[in-house]
């Protein structure tokens, strides 16, 4: 499973559920094209205003070409999804979203191309973007299809001849899909918005040099033009950037979109719902920043995405910010479940998932994360209010009352956390911290989630649990190392020892 996706085994009904959204797909599909279709039209008309009428007469078997090559290109970008990820493919905010980027980089190209130079063109725009919004390998395949795109609406438009394409727009081609690849590739490890500003000057050096052995002739006959033509595409590789960098939060938030850059905001102490943590539930921030620390380290080890097992940890137990108070870790002496009934105390311990998952898709977060907020107790029972309830009841409690509601983990960030979780909250109860002891209660934790099913609708192996466990020994044994005994010793203000009384 992708670091990136919430993948499950498919069931029938949720098959049913996904073909009916995959037709659904299909029309949102055929609306983007048509509405693609309108903006070309839109720049035909804007090129010659006044024998628009005449040039489509006169090229109508281009037009129709032009109309015909978009369609089956739209159709690959399809096709492509539908084999390759189904379930990105089912939601048509999906598809919005990615023609939504393929008709704002056509425009761009098309102004900066027509009003200024076709060498100042935003060529790694499109790649730049996907690349954050989705992966490289569908950034890679929608690079090609947006470069073939351009250079098909430059060959049977007016965009810069009513003759044909000119030898400037073969060179386009080749700038936005070498360029688009070549910027897919740097900008892989941008961590920070500054980064990806500093990635638009580092495209710019490649983008020289085709330049260079594309115009190599013209260097003798124009060499003005020619250094015209590399000043434009340096340009072209920084308007790209900047671009991305102003574009990148908008289709963040219009598409509530996860990147590295706003995994880093909402990890961010300041973050909104993190403050109220602190002040309002500070037991459960702490717990929720060690928990965060574990995450991380299984999700290195395993290979999943660190930064996204970091930010769900930091919200899994959100939920509670609804009644802090009835929570352990929040408590001081005062217990408010010592004056309830057991059915009523479970009650309100399991809805803090339910709880943290809607505040959570309140507040506009991805769905990942508010996912492993309602998951990561998946439908285990609530152990110290069934015992108490079976104490009560003289042995007649019914175990469902007392269990979570779920569902169980559906992608392996949420399983680690579930695990994470349960194993910071049984090792700081040890009075015995020892490797061994934190061992033995590791290994009990995913032994018995495994027993009850907790990982049945998740992508993790029998491996992976290894390396989790591993993991979570060696780093829970280094948050609680032995630490020597202190001696009862103070200074007074001329620096001189005074022994202290112990109590």
């Amino acid at each position: 499973m992708k670091s990136d996706v919430t993948a499950r085994p498919i069931r029938g009904g949720d098959e049913e559920v996904r073909n009916s959204r995959l037709v659904g797909s299909a029309f949102v599909l055929a609306a983007c094209y048509v509405f693609l279709c309108l903006i070309i039209f839109l720049m035909i008309v804007i090129n010659d205003p006044a024998g628009w009428i005449g040039f489509i007469r006169e090229k109508y078997a281009g037009i129709l070409t032009l109309a015909v090559c978009t369609l089956l290109l739209c159709f690959i970008i399809y096709y492509y999804y539908y084999f390759e990820d189904r379930e990105f493919l089912a939601k048509a905010g999906n598809i919005l979203l990615i023609f939504s980027l393929v008709t704002v980089c056509v425009i761009l190209s098309y102004v900066f191309g027509k009003f200024v130079n076709i060498y100042a063109r935003p060529c790694a725009l499109l790649a730049l973007l996907c690349v954050f919004l989705f992966n490289r390998r569908q950034a890679i395949m929608l690079n090609f299809i947006f470069s073939i795109l351009m250079f098909v609406i430059d060959t049977y438009t007016n965009n810069f001849s009513a003759d044909g394409a000119t030898v400037q727009v073969y060179y386009s081609l080749m700038l936005n899909f070498v360029c688009g690849t070549f910027a897919i590739f740097a900008a892989g490890g941008n961590k920070t918005r500054g980064q990806l500003l500093l990635t638009g000057c580092v495209v710019a050096v490649p983008t020289v040099v085709i330049v260079t052995l594309l115009q190599v002739t013209s260097l003798y006959n124009d060499w003005i033009a020619f250094v015209a033509s590399i000043g434009y595409s340096i340009v072209g590789c920084v308007v790209s950037a900047i671009l991305a960098l102003a574009g990148l939060p908008i289709f963040e938030t219009a598409f509530n979109r996860l990147t590295v850059f706003r995994l880093r905001e909402l990890t961010s102490t300041n973050a909104p719902l993190l403050v109220r943590l602190k002040q309002e539930a500070p037991g459960t921030f702490n717990h929720s920043l060690v928990v965060a620390q574990l995450a991380e380290s299984c999700a290195v080890a395993i290979g999943e995405n660190a930064e996204l097992a970091r930010a769900a940890a930091y919200y899994h137990d959100v939920g509670k910010l609804k009644q802090p108070d009835c929570f352990t870790e929040n408590q001081t002496d005062y217990n408010v479940h010592d004056e309830l009934m057991p059915e009523l105390s479970a009650d309100i311990i399991r809805s803090h998932a339910k709880d943290g998952y809607e505040l959570l898709i309140a507040a506009h977060f991805p769905k990942i994360i508010a996912d492993v907020a309602r998951e990561h107790h998946g439908t285990l029972p609530i152990k110290y209010f069934y015992d108490k309830a079976m104490k009560l009841s003289g042995g007649d409690a019914d175990i469902k009352d007392y269990s979570y509601l779920g569902p169980t983990p559906r992608s392996r960030i949420a399983a680690i956390v579930m695990i994470a979780d349960a194993s910071e909250a049984a090792t700081r109860a040890l009075a015995d911290r020892s490797p061994e002891k934190v061992e033995r209660t590791v290994r009990a934790i995913i032994e018995e989630r495994m027993d009850l099913d907790q990982f049945a609708d998740c992508d993790i192996t029998i491996r992976d649990l290894s390396v989790i466990r591993r993991t979570l020994v060696e780093t829970l044994s280094g948050v609680h190392h032995h630490r020597v005994e202190y001696p009862a010793i103070r200074f007074n203000r001329d620096r001189q020892a005074v022994k202290e009384d112990k109590e």
